[in-house]
């Protein structure tokens, strides 16, 4: 039986963000519900998004290519599907779609195959909540007979790099604002230079506060420091476009808020690798 997953990943280059696969039941073996899926003819582009594979008509074809273009746009999608005569389970298209959800665009380098009821996700995510997350939504969004096999791993040496230019240092910011403090710019200087590296990548900046005062004013200060960060970084040269800002204020401690030192520790942004 041909294995499809592994013949796509040899064919196509490794700077793809995706490549999905689609096929059918039918009965037959696999290679025959598949065909076989090829290196695209043209030359490829960063980032495209390519599908390969089998579906058993039209209406199912432009469903999914349509989809993957709201998703990632036009330009990025390479559609090398085929019609064939292959059965589909009960309302499989309408599950398509389901899959096809904005989630995905939080894997990169990533690979979804659709084979009758049996699901294969593949790629990177920037963190083990997002890696459990998107497979257990779209292990919800489908019937109990489908099965969701989850391979998602964590960049992990990405992650890892940032984290260490972080150290256990803090981003200081004036009492009560989202001032940053002129001491913290050389810590920002190093993360900016780290994550420049990370070509592709996106990031997002995660305000935290202590527990001190309300959760809802702390929420908002978490967001605005949050895009504090934002703002000196993308003064730095880094593109608007790869960081993302939120805030979660007081939720998220690493630190007991019954000391000073605890509440300091609490006070930090936080820097998530993501697609």
């Amino acid at each position: 039986m041909l294995d499809v997953n592994n013949r796509l990943s040899k064919c196509l280059p490794a700077a793809l963000a995706w490549a999905l696969v689609w096929g059918v039941t039918s009965g037959a073996p696999v290679s025959a519900q598949v065909g076989a899926v090829s290196a695209p003819a043209q030359v490829l582009a960063p980032n495209q998004v390519v599908v390969a594979g089998t579906v058993p008509d039209e209406l199912t074809r432009a469903t999914v290519i349509s989809r993957l273009r709201e998703l990632y746009g036009a330009d990025r999608v390479v559609d090398q599907l085929t019609l064939g005569s292959v059965v589909a389970p009960p309302q499989w298209t309408q599950y398509v779609q389901k899959l096809l959800s904005p989630s995905i665009k939080q894997v990169s380098h990533g690979q979804l195959s659709v084979q009758g009821n049996t699901i294969d996700i593949k790629g990177e995510v920037g963190n083990e909540a997002v890696r459990q997350q998107i497979a257990s939504d779209m292990a919800q969004a489908l019937n109990p007979t489908y099965t969701v096999r989850n391979g998602l791993r964590v960049a992990v040496q990405e992650q890892q790099m940032v984290d260490q230019t972080l150290a256990n240092r803090i981003v200081e910011f004036e009492p009560g604002s989202a001032v940053l403090r002129p001491a913290t710019a050389p810590l920002l200087d190093e993360m900016a230079l780290a994550m420049a590296k990370l070509k592709g990548r996106k990031f997002e900046l995660i305000g935290h506060t202590d527990a001190s005062g309300s959760r809802l004013a702390n929420v908002s200060l978490s967001l605005a420091r949050a895009q504090a960060v934002k703002d000196y970084l993308v003064a730095k040269g880094m593109p608007a476009g790869s960081l993302t800002t939120s805030g979660v204020g007081p939720d998220q401690p690493v630190a007991q808020n019954s000391t000073e030192e605890g509440r300091a520790r609490n006070r930090r942004i936080e820097f998530r690798v993501g697609s």
